[in-house]
């Protein structure tokens, strides 16, 4: 979710079980980690499906189980 702190999160309409996944480093320097939270429970009160994975010191990149977990998604 992008904007400022602060920003409005009541969206509208619902995800009815729409699977998402969130994968973030807990020291993200692009991503705080409470705005991942705050997504999740934005997408949870829209009955999304979330998988949240919060990885330690990872920085901002991409790991394995991240493509592995999407792959697993998209296949679906």
């Amino acid at each position: 979710m992008i904007g400022p702190p602060g920003t409005p999160r009541d969206y509208p309409g619902s995800l009815a079980d729409t699977p998402v996944f969130l994968g973030c480093s807990d020291v993200d320097p692009h991503i705080p980690l409470e705005r991942v939270h705050e997504s999740a429970e934005v997408l949870r009160r829209m009955e999304a499906r979330v998988d949240e994975r919060i990885y330690k010191r990872m920085g901002h990149t991409i790991n394995a189980d991240e493509l592995a977990a999407v792959r697993e998604l998209v296949g679906k």
